[in-house]
């Protein structure tokens, strides 16, 4: 059979990862896809610009919309990012009869309903495991791998930079700003880093994950989200001395009231096997009432871990070309006519445990005052560590441990607390999951 010729919309990271793959592979890929696949055109903002891949034999040019309109090609790989301009070349190439794949995690979390529909319409496939995780296999596990399941949560450590910057802070004693400067020396962390330490990044992903995983449209903007840059070297090691590990997760939990979605960081167990993935790593908790917890760990990022999974959708469209477009995997893993209308809930409502550290004048009868008002709204402690007040400061750090609760009566105490006249400044709240 003739080769599928293939556009790639962007030679950066991923795309040059992506052609990097499929040359190195190809004999491999054409025996498992059926045919060989072929990029023969890429899109490039400066043409003069070295690559990390070879593109000898394939047609470069600065203008993205003569890939997607040119009659040749089969599938567009997009590997731009971003909403903007890529969002219209995506929708551009459906209407051309084109598939699509993307490994651009924002596109999918804010325009995904669209898109889908689009590609629904055309009888055309928009895949997209590299969106998260980077290598993990995570789409095609929960889509299909689980698909005999009904999936009760999802836990993630998603985004590498947070994941990198909280590991050094644990091992070296270190100071968040300290340590975000260094990922930004080495490349992990953008100049402008706040998609990743303030957990955007992880919420575009999160979104995908819990409509593949409870069969509910793409609603990024329900997301509660909470990033890392709060976090400092003592509440980490107070952490740890509680038997805990701070990590940013995006969790989805399904309750009997609603869905739960949020990002935020969180104090794991350090018996948990995610507690102990480190560095730049990602990993992905998936829980089902049939197969139990299942783990995915792996390579969240980088150029030939994300062009892995970019080849692995190619693979995977070259080999239903010819199929019928209704009996295709749907998009979001559930049939598109039975998509769940389930409520989001907000915030509020959301129920977990939570790190407590307050910063208390050293008097009798103050820690008194504090549980006296845990009590009354019926909070209770599992746990309270009172530690030395430093030598130049009257005030000193109480950890306390809570219960499971609904976040709006914790916040109701948590407003009392602060406005007795011998705490010191706000309490400050890290929320706690067993993943059990």
């Amino acid at each position: 059979m003739k080769p599928v010729k293939i556009g790639v919309l962007g030679l950066g990271t991923v795309g040059g990862g992506t052609v990097n793959v499929l040359r190195r592979n190809a004999d491999e890929i054409a025996r498992r896809a059926g045919r060989e696949i072929q990029v023969v055109r890429a899109f490039a903002r400066d043409l003069e610009r070295p690559r990390i891949c070879d593109t000898t034999g394939i047609g470069l040019t600065n203008d993205p919309f003569s890939i997607v309109d040119d009659p040749e090609i089969e599938i567009v790989a997009e590997l731009i990012g971003g909403t903007g301009i890529a969002r219209d070349l995506v929708m551009k190439a459906l209407d051309n009869g084109k598939h699509v794949v993307t490994a651009n995690k924002a596109l999918i979390a804010l325009h995904g309903n669209e898109i889908f529909a689009k590609a629904r319409q055309c009888g055309l496939m928009v895949a997209f495991e590299a969106a998260v995780a980077g290598g993990i296999p995570i789409i095609k596990a929960v889509r299909e791998g689980l698909a005999g399941n009904t999936i009760e949560w999802v836990a993630g450590i998603i985004n590498g930079t947070c994941n990198y910057i909280l590991t050094e802070m644990w091992e070296k004693g270190r100071d968040f700003p300290d340590v975000l400067q260094e990922a930004q020396a080495l490349g992990y962390a953008e100049a402008d880093p706040t998609f990743d330490v303030e957990g955007i990044d992880a919420a575009h992903k999160l979104t995908i994950l819990a409509s593949i995983a409870f069969g509910i449209p793409l609603q990024f903007d329900k997301v509660y989200i909470e990033g890392i840059s709060g976090i400092t070297r003592l509440d980490v090691a107070y952490a740890q001395e509680l038997g805990y590990r701070i990590k940013l997760l995006g969790i989805a939990r399904r309750t009997p009231a609603g869905v739960e979605l949020r990002v935020h960081p969180t104090l794991i167990p350090e018996r948990r096997l995610i507690a102990n993935v480190n560095g730049v790593m990602n990993a992905v908790l998936v829980k089902g009432d049939a197969v139990g917890p299942t783990l995915f760990y792996g390579a969240g990022a980088g150029a030939d871990p994300t062009g892995s999974s970019v080849v692995a959708d190619l693979v995977d469209v070259v080999r239903m070309l010819t199929s019928d477009p209704d009996n295709r995997v749907p998009h979001l893993a559930f049939q598109p006519g039975s998509i769940a209308d389930i409520p989001v809930l907000p915030a509020s409502e959301m129920q977990t445990a939570y790190y407590l550290r307050l910063s208390a004048e050293d008097k009798p009868g103050v820690l008194a005052d504090v549980t006296r008002i845990l009590a009354d709204h019926r909070i209770s402690i599992e746990a309270i560590i009172q530690k030395e007040a430093l030598a130049d400061e009257s005030h000193l750090p109480v950890i306390l441990l809570t219960h499971k609760l609904k976040e709006k009566e914790l916040n109701e105490a948590v407003a009392r607390i602060e406005a007795l006249s011998t705490i010191n400044g706000p309490v400050k709240r890290i929320r706690v999951e067993t993943l059990g």
